[in-house]
């Protein structure tokens, strides 16, 4: 321990099967304890550190040395206490300020911080104590005071490729990519197998324009002996963005074989195929996944898009419906709909809760829309109490906020499902006033507008279907990029 060094002032044998040990002064105990605890003798060590704190109690020296038994028996919230018991006496005392530090960095408690800082008030140059402020201010989503700390224990997280992982990370997230690609290199360079950091230098390489860079640094892993699946997709997309379709689609094709349960793999084959309109192809690979992953909510949401290209609009509706059964994250608009916490399984309950929150919050939109997109999600038919309680909740949620796009889009739906079609797509339109970009109310509008069939809606229909595709292309672009950060920013 490099806490010792400081605590001992020179050295005493520990005689194994000596139980105690007289020591006729505080720095002959803090020897003797101090060898005991080198020798991982932590029982011992403990005894002789409280017997000696009976004769010295304000021995700080000795109150860490008690913590460091403690610490070693594994009793850590002890060895806190004992530490935290320094500090209150010598708040400067460095080998408190690192052990208690220590477990609390260990425990993922936020007094680590306090007291590392202190610490570096105290030893600037710290490497240590810079590193694990890097790491928890990551944690906290704070990549800027990461990054400072990352560049100041340079040489504590060099054996460490999570945390040197960790700082690239950062720097991707701060738009500093250059810097970023420089880290992931040392990384590569000192840990050559490690596969999460050669992803993230790829991606952060394919950011840069320097695809076939990108390509050559994960090529060690696509021509493995057993490739490396991820590293497959990678290369398929740079090889995509660098204009060779053909050689994308063969190799996703042949990652797909080898990870056939790989939903992420059938939704990057729908990306290509809707990219260059072979939707027909993305169905037939997306049927694949399907039937190994039926209940896979993303593959629905996929294949809708690409039947509303072919113009299969039942079978989109059915698709798209599927999708938010299983997941209301899938339904189209990408908006989580409050309800990702309730499973088919527990809408009753959930009913009752919702119910009870209309009432202890009249003036309140939100449980309003709960309550509507819950009934209509049970099923709620026209002309049943239920499908009336539903649409009144509806209303109300809109009538309280007339921006809410959500309670719009639950509102159109009652109202397609009744039959009332102006006033589902005067909803529509509503929500793709508050929100353009709403390709589920897009969606919704050109179902409504087919449905009532007027000259003037047929005429409206190509614009809006070509929105549409617009809409669900950039989605997927978006969807792509937030999954490529996801990928370096992972834990």
């Amino acid at each position: 321990m490099v806490r010792l060094a400081v605590l001992a002032l020179g050295l005493c044998v520990w005689l194994p099967g000596l139980r105690t040990c007289y020591a006729g002064t505080e720095d002959e105990a803090v020897r003797l304890i101090s060898a005991s605890l080198r020798a991982r003798t932590y029982p011992q060590a403990l005894e002789m550190a409280r017997s000696a704190l009976r004769d010295w109690p304000g021995d700080v020296r000795l109150i860490v040395l008690e913590g460091m038994a403690l610490e070693g028996l594994q009793h850590d919230d002890q060895a806190l206490a004992s530490f935290n018991r320094a500090l209150r006496i010598a708040p400067k005392y460095v080998p408190a300020l690192e052990a208690a530090a220590e477990i609390e960095y260990k425990e993922g408690n936020t007094a680590a911080i306090q007291h590392l800082e202190q610490l570096l008030v105290l030893r600037p140059q710290e490497q240590k104590a810079h590193a694990m402020l890097a790491v928890l201010a990551r944690k906290r989503g704070d990549c800027a005071k990461a990054v400072e700390h990352f560049a100041q224990g340079r040489s504590a997280i060099a054996a460490q490729p999570d945390a040197e992982y960790s700082f690239g990370a950062c720097l991707v997230k701060l738009k500093r990519a250059p810097e970023a690609v420089a880290v992931f290199q040392a990384l590569l360079t000192a840990h050559p197998d490690y596969r999460r950091g050669r992803y993230a230098l790829a991606l952060t390489l394919s950011d840069l324009n320097r695809t076939p860079d990108a390509i050559e640094t994960l090529r060690l892993l696509v021509e493995a002996r057993e490739p490396d699946v991820t590293a497959m997709a990678l290369t398929s997309a740079a090889l995509e963005s660098m204009g060779e379709t053909p050689k994308a689609v063969a190799l996703l094709r042949e990652a797909i074989v080898r990870e056939p349960g790989n939903v992420k793999l059938y939704l990057d084959f729908a990306s290509l195929s809707f990219a260059h309109q072979s939707f027909q192809v993305g169905i037939d690979m997306i049927n694949a996944g399907l039937s190994r992953s039926p209940d896979a909510a993303p593959l629905y949401l996929a294949r809708g898009v690409l039947r509303v290209q072919l113009a299969e609009f039942d079978k989109a509706d059915e698709d798209f419906n599927r999708a938010e059964r299983l997941d209301p994250s899938q339904a189209l608009g990408g908006v989580v709909r409050g309800l990702s916490q309730i499973q088919q399984n527990n809408l009753d309950q959930a009913l009752v809760t919702v119910r009870q929150q209309v009432k202890n919050q009249p003036k309140d939109e939100f449980p309003y829309y709960v309550l509507a997109e819950l009934l209509a999600r049970q099923g709620a038919q026209p002309g049943t109490p239920e499908f009336a309680e539903a649409l009144h909740a509806a209303l109300e949620a809109v009538r309280l906020k007339p921006d809410f796009a959500l309670a719009r889009d639950v509102l159109s739906r009652l109202y397609q499902a009744s039959g009332d079609t102006d006033h589902a797509i005067e909803q529509c339109r509503l929500a793709l006033r508050d929100n353009p970009a709403n390709d589920g109310a897009v969606y919704r509008l050109i179902r409504a507008l087919q449905t009532r069939g007027r000259k003037e809606d047929a005429a409206e229909v190509p614009a809006l279907l070509k929105r549409f595709t617009a809409l669900r292309a950039e989605a997927r672009r978006r969807e792509a990029e937030e999954g490529k950060y996801r990928l370096v920013e992972a834990k």
